[in-house]
């Protein structure tokens, strides 16, 4: 038998990522016990084949099911019925009940009776009248392992049985590696081929195995073994602690453990010492261009080096694309475990060698090939890391600066180029257990001198995303760049970062009093500050007073924003208050997609997806942004980023509010509130209050909305360096003309007039226009209202279009203007249905009644059927149990069950949870109707 395969944990444990295949295993054998069925598993080593095995047996056992195994061993494989020997052990005693000649023949081929080797067909028929007479008795599931190392005599009579199970009680279940040649005839057996374990899974497999392990280690990991379960389970153990937790460098060329090395070395160490040498050296180069491997090799022949190693089926070449690709992914591995220092040594040198027009490439196997401290190689590798951040590759960039401060002679050096990895690590790359760690490192590196900008603005980041607070996140910051010895030069990238990082710090206070070191710094800036640094301080800090001088040098860096991930973030940044993030809307989804698939940083990837949610939101396409956002959210939970996860949670909330359902969005603004109080994050506490002063307009509480509406910004100003105060000032003149305060909301649309919101955006013009014009008794107020609604394009930001409409339909009807209001209120009624936003339809509905318009002519609440999967989670909703709860059950998110309550409240024409079990009622009487 070949161990190679067996699980590393309990056969009764679940097995992770293979569902699917347990339920096509399940419904293959569905009615065996009746009708009979055989089935062959296949695999790759490693696949995990065994533990689905074991996992089948296991449940076989527990519905009553007996369960015969056998497996195949090497050493067995020439012996003539040593598997059925294997197999039938337990039944020994009931041979007799067979009669004399099948009996004999049976017991002579597993070798407990005596007499003339038995006739083939005789000992595979009193086989089959064997286990079917077991089975009258009871079911029967035969699991056979490792089916190329039976004996040929075991597979000829296992194949003649699984071919016979019709109408018997008889199940067949044997597994077998795909490239094994054998004895066992599978023709006209069912087989399941067992693929590799998708990303999702890989990465489950390996936070339960390793939950230790980095993430950035973790990743690498998954990468490597192409979702082969041993193979993650595996390549973890041959790290050593701090390898695993990414203390120190994982080498470019994973080890690999006992188990591993059994099943690959082997294959490598007996081939010609060239050949292992040009594997080698394909091995560190990682790509297999072969044009590389033809330069480092010096001239040799190439492809007749490799002859044996492909004739072996270890390596595969494609002429056309003159690639060299290995045939599992772990074979490289197994090349570089079989090789000593010195060949590695050699091999780094000549691949170095043959890239002399690839930098990055070239320093890092110099870095390699290093012996001992060299500032020359270090600072290659210093350079390297800027360009693979440019680029978007954080996480390599991290790595070349670890792998630098390794290399630096000087103790200062190491310690600013640790310091810097840890910068990348919390600000880009998500990895912030690594950063902090190697924060320590160069803390320890040189402790005697003071502590750089780039290990500030880390420690700060940590602060915040930790149980730090944003006030001495901030004192760290600012004291670090006012004591610093950058002379602010506006090239140093380390000040530059920070003053980056410190616009952040102040967003998130809230506190006007934290900007003022920021702007010193900014002045004194030579020979002037980064167009996109002063853009961000202008857009982000009070946009309603000085957003309108950064537009000239936004556009022209939209002109040209690239691709480059950090740049797209900030300039996104300097458009989420100028409301033009349609502008970056392209580059934020192609930053998704990079982030989706593992080649943008976390960070980056969770910017994206803010920017995305709230350009979303206010275009009207909400359930696109609660998805997005929850997307982001399972993020912050996988990274410990709850840094962001207050801005994507009030996305969450302002949809649920909006469309009523007012338990979701205050759950969601608690959670805002929990994080943001603590911390002293004003900033983010604010998002809380609009969310909830959306909800309470929506429910008629328009006290409650102008509480919430009044916290956010007092009435008659608008909140200086608290941005979220423009957002919020609709609702607050809103709330205040419905509770007759009526000199508020005045003084509230003049602050309005009064600031330069007007010039930022058309939407914002637009909320100007339509608050003066709520502040307007007289019938002046129709000439605002149709300025503007002028400046919207048909599709324009339809919640806030229609919530306009419903403003001015509802002032000509009290000024008898019918046809006009209704004009105005059908087509508000119109873009509230369309978005779900419930509330708004009911009130929408009552002035068109009103009006006098007739009820038959009003659209019914709803937005078609419910889909399969929203009817189960509406109907578990309705029994009470909360949305964790129907999570656990259904095998998803919380989050995704939120998504869709969402989508069905309107669908019922609810607005609450409570309102379920009876809407779900109704639909099942009009389905019997």
């Amino acid at each position: 038998m070949n161990d190679l395969d067996r699980p590393a944990r309990p056969a009764s444990a679940r097995l992770i990522g293979r569902d699917k295949d347990l339920e096509f295993i399940r419904s293959h054998f569905n009615g065996s016990a009746i009708h009979g069925a055989a089935l062959l598993l296949s695999g790759e080593a490693g696949i995990g084949k065994t533990a689905l095995l074991d996992a089948v047996a296991a449940e076989a056992r527990r519905e009553g099911t007996r369960v015969l195994r056998a497996s195949g061993v090497q050493f067995e494989a020439d012996i003539s019925y040593a598997g059925l020997n294997q197999l039938l052990v337990p039944l020994f005693d009931s041979f007799d009940r067979l009669d004399p000649s099948h009996r004999d023949a049976l017991r002579v081929a597993v070798g407990i009776g005596s007499g003339p080797p038995p006739n083939r067909l005789l000992t595979s028929t009193a086989a089959l009248l064997l286990l079917r007479q077991i089975a009258a008795d009871t079911p029967l599931l035969v699991v056979i392992d490792d089916l190329p190392w039976l004996d040929r005599a075991t597979t000829s009579v296992l194949g003649f049985v699984a071919r016979r199970l019709i109408g018997s009680r008889i199940s067949f279940l044997a597994a077998s590696r795909v490239t094994s040649d054998g004895f066992f005839e599978a023709s006209g057996l069912t087989e399941h081929r067992l693929q590799p374990l998708d990303d999702r899974s890989s990465s489950e497999l390996l936070a339960h195995t390793h939950p230790g392990m980095s993430r950035a280690v973790r990743r690498r990991i998954a990468a490597e073994a192409h979702g082969n379960p041993l193979a993650l389970a595996e390549l973890p153990a041959a790290l050593d602690n701090e390898q695993r937790t990414a203390q120190v460098a994982v080498p470019p060329v994973l080890p690999l453990s006992e188990r591993l090395q059994q099943l690959f070395v082997s294959r490598v160490a007996d081939l010609p010492a060239p050949s292992r040498e040009l594997l080698l050296i394909a091995a560190l180069e990682g790509t297999g261009d072969l044009t590389v491997l033809e330069a480092a090799a010096a001239g040799r022949p190439v492809i007749d080096m490799l002859e044996s190693a492909e004739r072996d089926r270890l390596v595969a070449i494609s002429g056309p694309s003159r690639r060299l690709s290995f045939r599992h992914p772990l074979i490289g591995s197994a090349v570089v475990v079989t090789a000593t220092a010195a060949d590695r040594r050699r091999a780094h040198q000549a691949l170095a060698a043959a890239l002399t027009d690839q930098p990055e490439r070239r320093a890092w196997h110099l870095g390699e090939a290093a012996l001992g401290p060299d500032e020359t190689v270090a600072d290659l590798l210093e350079q390297a890391a800027r360009l693979r951040l440019r680029r978007g590759d954080a996480l390599g960039a991290v790595a070349a600066l670890t792998r630098a401060a390794g290399l630096s002679p000087v103790p200062a050096d190491e310690s600013r180029r640790l310091a810097e990895a840890a910068y990348i690590g919390t600000d880009v790359s998500g990895e912030l257990a690594d950063a902090s760690r190697l924060l320590a490192g160069a803390r320890r590196a040189d402790p005697t001198v003071q502590e750089s900008l780039h290990a500030a603005a880390a420690s700060a980041l940590l602060l915040i995303n930790k149980d730090g607070d944003i006030n001495t996140a901030h004192r760290l910051l600012v004291g670090a760049i006012e004591a610093g010895g950058h002379r602010y030069d506006a090239s140093d990238d380390a000040l530059i970062e920070a003053l980056f990082t410190l616009i952040s710090l102040c967003w998130f206070s809230g506190d006007p009093q934290k900007w003022p070191p920021l702007f010193r710094a900014l002045e004194r800036l030579t020979p002037q500050a980064p167009d996109l640094l002063w853009a961000c301080a202008q857009t982000f800090a009070d946009p309603a007073r000085t957003g309108h001088r950064a537009l000239g040098v936004l556009d022209a860096l939209l002109a040209d924003i690239g691709q480059d991930p950090t740049r797209v973030i900030r300039i996104s940044t300097c458009l989420v208050y100028t409301e033009r993030l349609t502008a970056s809307r392209k580059a934020s989804l192609h930053l998704v997609d990079q982030g989706r698939a593992g080649t943008a940083p976390v960070s980056r990837h969770l910017a994206a997806l803010v920017h995305l949610s709230l350009d979303y939101y206010y275009a009207g396409r909400w359930d696109e942004a609660v998805e997005l956002a929850g997307e982001g959210l399972v993020l912050c939970e996988e990274y410990d980023y709850p840094f962001f996860a207050c801005k994507l949670q009030f996305v969450q909330a302002l949809v649920a509010a909006a469309r009523g359902d007012t338990e979701t969005s205050t759950a969601l603004s608690e959670e805002i509130v929990s994080w943001a109080v603590p911390r002293g994050a004003h900033g983010a506490r604010v998002l809380a209050w609009h969310a909830g002063g959306l909800a309470a307009l929506g429910s008629g509480d328009f006290e409650a909305a102008y509480r919430h509406a009044a916290a956010l910004s007092p009435p008659g100003t608008l909140a200086p360096y608290l941005p979220q105060a423009m957002a919020g000032a609709l609702d607050l003149v809103e709330a205040a003309v419905r509770t007759g305060r009526a000199a508020e909301a005045a003084a509230h649309a003049a602050a309005m007039r009064e600031s330069v919101m007007a010039e930022l955006s058309l939407r914002l013009h637009m909320l100007v226009l339509a608050c003066q014009a709520l502040t307007t008794p007289s019938d002046d107020a129709f000439a605002l209202f149709d300025q503007a609604l002028s400046l919207a394009e048909p599709g324009d930001w339809p919640f806030d279009v229609a919530r306009v409409r419903l403003f001015y339909g509802e002032r000509l009807r009290r000024r008898r203007v019918t046809r006009e209001a209704r004009e105005q209120l059908v087509q508000a009624l119109t873009a509230f249905e369309e978005l779900g936003a419930t509330p708004w339809v009911t009130r929408a509905t009552a002035e068109l009644r009103a009006s006098g318009h007739g009820a038959a002519a009003l659209a019914q609440p709803g937005k078609g059927p419910l889909t399969a999967q929203e009817r189960e989670i509406a109907t578990l909703a309705a029994t009470g149990l909360t949305n964790k709860q129907i999570a656990e059950r259904l095998f998803l998110s919380h989050r995704t069950i939120g998504t869709h309550l969402y989508q069905i409240y309107p669908k019922l024409g609810i607005n609450s949870r409570a309102a379920l079990r009876d809407a779900l009622a109704a639909l099942d009487l009009e389905g019997v109707g």
